[in-house]
């Protein structure tokens, strides 16, 4: 038998343990959870309408909360308040009735709509307090047991019906996996049996190579004793020969001595006859008045040869990174620059004065260091008179005269090149390149000098 709760106790460290009316009704057990929860939001939205003299003193602090916060901070506070103010539980109780009117009425009435939520009727029973709220609860309470057994139970079948399920499926891959272990001790079985038969077969063939070895072996040590006694008699048959082959070394040593004493004095009277024809043929140079030297009819027809053809700047390609290094290790290279195809591909974003500016000093570093002629060509015909630009020690600077462009002045000065002399253009314009190697000269592209420039910089 259950005891009478003091007014206040909040059983369950929440909710009120027990409820007890104006008519002496109480309840037999705590709140269902569901329907505390509910009375607690029923409360808390009250709380946020009150003035603030209504407002209940333990409640005040919470009152300017937002509802869900006073439901979730001070749900314990307003459970004890409805339970122990009436005043407090009256208003909630009209709010309630607001809400669900037919409901409040039907309670009222003694008759509970079929149809209607548990957890509303419970909280409206409970707020109202009609005749019989405390047997309402206590059949809400029974209701949410019966329901919340039955959902226990659906989910106790969905899972026996689950692990029914995994125990078949558990079932069916054990069968699969024991079928294919046995597969695999047949096929094991079966290895095992090929290897055993293959021991067998490689044992017969170990002893057969065996006795085979041991032949060859007999073998080997006669042929050994044979090769023994074939060394004593090379030996002794070498040793033959070393003496009379010291003996023919010394018979030659002795020739040679003859014939050497012969040749010295042929090589003495040869030289005598050799100096004075050397004296007669330089008397007779001076006589005559003719050159130190006379070059040969082959000799000048290479020189002619050489002149046709210009000098080789190697075999390397012109992307080829080390070209430019190996170019101005040649001797008496000259190195003409396309100077505006440079100063734009490099640095395009600067003024045109500031550009040769900066291209002439790289210029001027790069001739300082290797000693090679260099000529720098801007493109001056689309003004009246060349642009003022200091001349430099070491770097020629040309401009186009009007009416002639730089590529047709970078051509011309290839032309105007001695054949010997190797040459070398810097640009990438596909036109300067196609008309300096047709005339002998090797390309060099833009991208590759400025690279050159910057490294050395």
């Amino acid at each position: 038998m259950s005891t009478r709760p003091e007014a206040g106790d909040s059983g369950n460290g929440a909710a009120p343990a027990h409820g007890r009316g104006e008519d002496g009704e109480r309840l037999l057990r705590p709140l269902p959870e569901a329907v505390r929860s509910r009375v607690i939001d029923y409360g808390s939205d009250v709380l946020g309408g009150m003035r603030a003299a209504e407002l209940p003193a333990p409640l005040r602090r919470v009152a300017k909360f937002e509802p869900r916060r006073r439901a979730r901070l001070a749900g314990p506070q307003i459970a004890a308040q409805l339970e122990t103010d009436p005043e407090f539980r009256s208003l909630v109780a009209e709010r309630v009735e607001q809400v669900w009117p037919e409901l409040a009425e039907g309670l009222r009435s003694g008759v509970v709509p079929p149809a209607a939520d548990p957890v509303a009727v419970g909280a409206c029973a409970y707020l109202l307090r009609p005749p019989g709220w405390a047997d309402i609860v206590e059949g809400v309470h029974r209701e949410l047991d019966r329901e919340a057994g039955a959902k226990e139970a659906d989910e106790a079948a969905e899972a026996l019906e689950e692990v029914n399920r995994r125990l078949a499926q558990a079932r069916e891959e054990h069968r699969v996996e024991t079928d294919r272990l046995r597969a695999q001790l047949k096929e094991h079985k079966a290895e095992i049996s090929e290897l055993r038969q293959k021991v067998h077969t490689e044992r017969r063939r170990a002893r057969e190579a065996a006795a085979r070895a041991e032949q060859a072996a007999l073998q080997a040590d006669e042929r050994a004793a044979e090769a023994t006694g074939r060394v004593g008699a090379l030996e002794s048959e070498n040793r033959r020969l070393k003496s009379r082959l010291s003996a023919a070394e010394a018979q030659v040593e002795n020739a040679r001595r003859a014939v050497r004493a012969g040749r010295n004095a042929d090589e003495a009277r040869l030289r005598v006859l050799l100096d004075v024809l050397v004296d007669a043929s330089h008397g007779l140079r001076r006589e005559l008045a003719l050159p130190a030297a006379v070059d040969s009819p082959a000799d000048l027809v290479a020189a002619e040869a050489d002149e046709r053809r210009r000098v080789s700047l190697g075999g390397l390609p012109d992307d080829d990174p080390g070209l430019l290094e190996h170019l101005l290790t040649v001797p008496r290279v000259h190195l003409l620059v396309d100077g505006y195809n440079v100063t734009k591909t490099g640095y395009g974003t600067l003024p045109l004065a500031d550009q040769r500016t900066r291209l002439l000093s790289s210029l001027e570093g790069l001739a300082s260091r290797t000693k090679a002629e260099i000529t720098c060509v801007f493109d001056g015909a689309d003004v009246d008179a060349p642009p003022a630009v200091a001349q430099t020690r070491r770097v020629r600077l040309l401009f186009s005269a009007p009416g002639e462009t730089a590529d047709e002045l970078i051509v011309r000065l290839v032309r105007a090149e001695p054949p010997g002399r190797p040459i070398a253009v810097v640009t990438s314009d596909r036109e300067i390149v196609g008309a300096v190697r047709r005339a002998g000269a090797r390309a060099i592209s833009s991208p590759i000098f400025l690279r050159r420039l910057e490294s050395h910089g």
